[in-house]
């Protein structure tokens, strides 16, 4: 994983905002040096254009690739293989890879590509990301215009499946590591909180679903989930433009530290931590633990139910031996009680 380049995946349905949330994460990439693939079609090559010289220093246009052969996940071999050597070849200093798959692509394919010998040692897959239309799924549509989707398919000669969308929606559903409604503000509040525990109780344990406007959501909240989804493929089956500016405070989100002493038990620590990730619906937290008898730092990050832990270094001798963890979730989180279940 340390050596791997972490790779995210943004699938959903033509006009579900796959190319506004990406717009998004590179116009707020916060340093990180990003490349793109691009294989959304049927928009006369739109999205790439979108996305061109948004933010050069994060993403330089050499470095946005568009396949327009057909559906990614029917032209592994001969397109998005060859395609991703190239890339790994040409720059070695990539911080992260997104891939925005065609609304027709079963997601599948693609991640088992991850293991094809040619780049399984260079790349993992960081996180699938599903991006749904409230409003069309909360039609019964799926997508915003079957007629668009329709005039995709015909365009694509590569296009080896003629899933329903109704089947293309729940394969997307059952990959995501995370799912984002999308265009909430065309909801109610009642029909986006019905759809937000609706796509939680479709998708598999752990899955976080949030909701968002024009794809605006903290950056360090769609990165850095480390999944790794190449390796439990068994566990995702099916389970039953313009830009626009934005305030990026992210004000239904909110972050707090939370400084306690030193630990005795790493493995109990983490045990509680994802008793109250889950009991409070927390979306990341991470930081570093100061562990009774050990001379190293224990770093610790959590995304929903994952957690990894790894000793980084030694205390500085001017440094406190304590343990200092940053907390994040959408706004409300109750602080006080997970202070209180946290402290040691």
């Amino acid at each position: 994983m340390l050596n791997k380049i972490p790779t995210t995946v943004i699938t959903g349905f033509l006009g579900a905002g796959k190319t506004t949330l990406i717009r998004h994460l590179i116009n707020n990439a916060g340093g990180r040096k990003i490349a793109l693939i691009i294989n959304e079609f049927g928009d006369l090559g739109v999205d790439g254009e979108i996305l061109k010289g948004c933010n050069d220093e994060a993403c330089k246009e050499e470095d946005i690739v568009e396949l327009s052969n057909g559906c990614i996940c029917c032209t592994v071999a001969d397109d998005f293989i060859p395609t991703m050597q190239k890339l790994l070849e040409r720059n070695t200093q990539l911080d992260h890879i997104l891939i925005e798959t065609s609304g027709l692509a079963l997601p599948q394919p693609l991640l088992r590509a991850f293991k094809w010998p040619e780049i399984q040692t260079k790349v993992t897959v960081d996180g699938v990301i599903t991006v749904v239309d409230g409003r069309a799924v909360t039609e019964g549509r799926f997508a915003h215009s079957i007629e668009a989707v329709d005039r995709q398919r015909k365009l694509d000669e590569n296009l080896d499946h003629e899933t329903p969308l109704s089947e293309l929606f729940e394969d997307q559903i059952a990959c995501a590591d995370m799912i984002v409604i999308n265009k909430s503000d065309l909801l109610t509040a009642s029909q986006g909180d019905d759809l937000l525990s609706q796509l939680k109780q479709d998708s598999r344990d752990g899955v976080q679903v949030l909701k968002s406007e024009m794809g605006v959501l903290p950056v360090d909240i769609l990165l850095g989930q480390k999944a790794m989804a190449e390796d439990d493929l068994e566990d995702r089956h099916e389970l039953h433009h313009h830009h626009h500016d934005h305030d990026d405070d992210h004000d239904d989100f909110e972050s707090f530290i939370i400084s306690t002493g030193e630990i005795d038990n790493p493995e109990e620590f983490s045990k509680l931590i994802l008793d109250v990730i889950r009991d409070h619906d927390i979306l990341r937290l991470k930081g570093f633990v100061a562990v009774n008898g050990k001379p190293l730092r224990l770093t610790i990050q959590a995304v929903g139910p994952r957690i990894e832990t790894y000793f980084d270094r030694v205390f500085k001798s001017a440094e406190n031996r304590e343990t200092k963890l940053v907390v994040i979730g959408e706004k409300g989180m109750d602080q006080v009680s997970i202070q209180k279940a946290l402290q040691v």
